[in-house]
């Protein structure tokens, strides 16, 4: 009897007519669209009489929280309570929620947004997902060498999968030249809500990739730009180790020539030595004939003397004769 009586009041107070874009045969309400934990979510309207329907609670990650089949009344209607709020966790996070009512043969599917919050208000308010488009690009990369750019798609803080070719259809790259390419084409499923696309470079300079999501009539974008070189840090790194290889092979030589110069420094000393050794021995022999020169010039001062005077007493004889 109590939940008959909130359900009732529900519907005078709070209506919440869902999507009728499948048709009027169908027609779904919820007791409110904003739920905090520990709030109830009823979900009631008409359809076919006796017919099945279907009861099924999305998360805002795609997960399934709720499935439940029912059936209307005689005279199609029909009201269910789906739950209770629990306290947020990793499965059930705060966010918008899709339930959908769906009829056995699925040719009619309604479906309504709820916003589940930490503190919800008895006000209607509008939902709007808040969409985020995140991209990882290399800061460099080379000329005709293939890098790789990851996107990250996430709606109210969970992540979002779709065809990439739909969900970011238009996402494109800014050339170095002003052209714009398209990459919905290129992009591949890394996993839901991530999703990466191979690039090969032809020219050198900025590459800007713009990736746009658009998803329930809401758009997001994110940028990241790539300084294309004529050679990745690769290349660069292999001239550096090349460069290191001769620096070792040079030092190793110096080495050798160190050592080598260390045993002809001590030939030069000894032959430093021998030179002195040499100077002295002739400085010596130099002394030494000075002295036999002194000697000899002694010995022969008085002869040379002794023969000017008999060659000056042989003048005198003569001239005497004359």
């Amino acid at each position: 009897m109590k939940i008959i009586l909130i359900i009732i009041s529900c519907m005078i107070l709070a209506p919440v007519v869902a999507n009728s874009s499948y048709g009027e045969d169908l027609v779904v309400y919820t007791n409110r669209t904003v739920f905090s934990p520990g709030e109830p979510l009823f979900v009631y309207g008409v359809g076919l009489e006796n017919a099945p329907v279907i009861v099924r609670l999305g998360s805002p990650n795609d997960n399934i929280i709720h499935f439940e089949q029912i059936v209307t009344k005689n005279d199609g209607s029909f009201h269910y309570f789906v739950m209770n709020w629990p306290q947020s966790t990793e499965n059930i996070p705060f966010g918008t929620y899709v339930l959908e009512i769906i009829t056995e043969n699925g040719k009619q599917t309604k479906s309504i947004n709820l916003k589940f919050t930490q503190v919800s208000t008895l006000v209607e308010v509008p939902i709007q997902r808040t969409l985020n488009t995140v991209v990882f690009a290399p800061e460099t990369g080379a000329i005709n060498n293939v890098f790789r750019i990851y996107v990250q798609t996430s709606s109210d803080g969970l992540l979002i999968g779709n065809e990439p070719d739909e969900l970011l259809g238009t996402s494109h790259v800014h050339l170095p030249n002003g052209q714009v390419q398209s990459l919905s084409d290129n992009l591949e499923v890394l996993h839901q809500g991530l999703y990466y696309v191979d690039y090969l470079p032809a020219l050198e300079g900025t590459y800007v990739f713009h990736m746009v999501t658009f998803d329930e009539g809401n758009i997001s974008h994110g940028s990241a730009a790539t300084n294309v070189l004529s050679q990745d840090i690769s290349g660069i790194a292999r001239q550096i180790l090349e460069l290191n290889s001769s620096l070792s092979e040079t030092a190793t030589e110096l080495e050798n020539l160190k050592s080598e110069t260390s045993g002809f420094g001590a030939t030069l000393e000894s032959a430093s030595t021998n030179i002195d050794q040499s100077v002295s021995t002739i400085s010596t022999s130099v002394s030494n004939m000075e002295e036999g020169s002194s000697q000899l010039n002694s010995l022969l001062f008085p002869i040379v003397a002794s023969i000017a005077i008999i060659l000056a007493l042989q003048i005198v004889i003569i001239a005497r004769r004359r």
